[in-house]
């Protein structure tokens, strides 16, 4: 599946590019590597549970079809001279040998986005985000009659300028086969793609993307992304010339897109902060422990946020039961989904001071949320468990204040936080908010 996440951040000598997984079933992509098999933990959120239960309505609700079809690409010919120096480097960096050659290939923007496209719909199945789009309009997150299927579509062709694709081996980048050194930097993060899927098999996060385990997938991804991100950086402050390393802050890796800031914040975020988590796992130990965290994935973004909290702070599981027959006729589930640490801070900022969003959230340890509809009007139930009394009571009130500062106003409001849980009711309408207070 293709994760089409991707920027130039100028200013900061930070080149973001997509990465590209297939639809396989989880393992190591390369058999017979050097490194131990890596696994992926089975710390879920929802809580499980029976007839009614979130992860009954999550697994009802959680709808990927089969990925498209790839044959592995096989390289031919010698690699250009410039490219095979830019993976000689990746290899140095990284601490790893690549097992197989890597096909890079060097395409126009068009050729790219039609790359994007062909595997958009198993990526981002329209029905799943059409729901999911009903939900966030419902909590405040995006625009009312924003989509987020749409979002993202204008956000990849605008902004992704490479991917890999773990399925076929193909790597492809905005360029040419004597890369500038923009380029050579967007192929030094998608070659450290590859090297990674050869050692440590990245198919199987496709397991937590289609499995709807939103919190260990954006975990995973974002140390996916941190690598790349984090070795590109270093591949520019070697092996780039001042000049050349200059030259990067005035090259262009594409548009500025019009895109809901929260879903914008949310493609970003992984480069970003997941750098930042591999940055702490080379102090902690190198390239051993990034390795290590390869093979012992992070299962929460808190942990990505926190990495003195990985690998042992794991969420709490939450639940939230079935209100659709106390809502009335014709109700039923509409969505469910995993709510994380960034998740929730990234929303309190759309709102709130950044350092309000992001301490009110840093608290966290596990949440959900669970919608319904009766085809006209939605109901949805943001469910949170927290560290202790005091976290919680600190992100009641940064929600009560998030709720109270809707530039429209909105139909929400913050239950009284108990002990550590804190519940928040949303609805399209005044009348719909007030059935669920009563249904809750």
């Amino acid at each position: 599946m293709r994760w089409t996440r991707a920027l130039w951040v100028t200013g900061a000598m930070l080149l973001v590019t997509a990465c590209s997984t297939g639809g396989g079933e989880a393992g190591p992509s390369s058999p017979g590597g050097p490194s131990a098999p890596p696994s992926v933990r089975e710390t879920t959120s929802p809580a499980a549970g029976g007839e009614g239960s979130a992860a009954e309505a999550l697994a009802a609700l959680c709808e990927f079809g089969p990925p498209p079809g790839s044959e592995p690409v096989l390289a031919e010919g010698p690699t250009p001279p410039t490219i095979a120096e830019v993976q000689a480097a990746v290899e140095e960096l990284r601490g790893l040998a690549f097992i197989e050659p890597v096909v890079a290939d060097a395409v126009t923007r068009s050729e790219l986005v039609e790359g994007l496209e062909e595997s958009f719909d198993y990526s981002y199945p329209r029905k799943l985000l059409e729901r999911r789009s009903a939900a966030w309009q419902t909590i405040g997150v995006i625009g009312d009659g924003a989509d987020i299927r749409a979002e993202l579509e204008t956000f990849a062709s605008g902004q992704v300028i490479g991917y890999y694709d773990t399925l076929t081996g193909e790597l492809v980048f905005l360029g040419s086969d004597d890369p500038s050194p923009y380029e050579r930097v967007t192929l030094a993060h998608e070659l450290t793609h590859a090297v990674d899927d050869q050692h440590f098999g990245l198919e199987r996060i496709d397991h937590l993307v289609t499995s709807c385990r939103e919190e260990a997938a954006a975990a995973a991804i974002a140390l996916v992304e941190g690598s790349a991100t984090w070795f590109m950086t270093q591949y520019a402050l070697r092996f780039l010339t001042t000049e050349e390393q200059l030259q990067l802050a005035t090259e262009s890796g594409g548009t500025t897109a019009d895109v809901e800031p929260f879903i914008e914040s949310q493609q970003i975020w992984p480069y970003l902060r997941g750098q930042d988590f591999v940055r702490a796992l080379s102090i902690r130990g190198g390239v051993d422990a990034i390795d290590e965290a390869f093979r012992d994935l992070p299962v929460s973004t808190e942990q990505i946020l926190h990495p003195e909290r990985y690998p042992n702070d794991v969420p709490t599981p939450v639940d939230v039961t079935d209100l659709a027959g106390a809502l009335g006729p014709g109700w039923r589930d509409l969505d469910v989904q995993e709510v994380g640490e960034a998740w929730l801070s990234l929303a309190l900022d759309l709102r709130l001071d950044a350092s309000i969003a992001g301490e009110a959230a840093a608290g966290w340890d596990g949440g959900l949320y669970r919608a319904w509809t009766d085809g006209r009007e939605v109901a949805v139930v943001l469910s949170t468990v927290w560290d202790s009394p005091g976290d919680a009571e600190d992100f009641a009130e940064a929600l009560t204040s998030w709720i109270a500062g809707s530039p429209d106003g909105q139909a929400a409001t913050v239950l009284p936080a108990e002990g550590t849980a804190v519940r928040a009711l949303f609805a399209s309408d005044p009348a719909t908010l007030e059935a669920l207070r009563a249904a809750a």
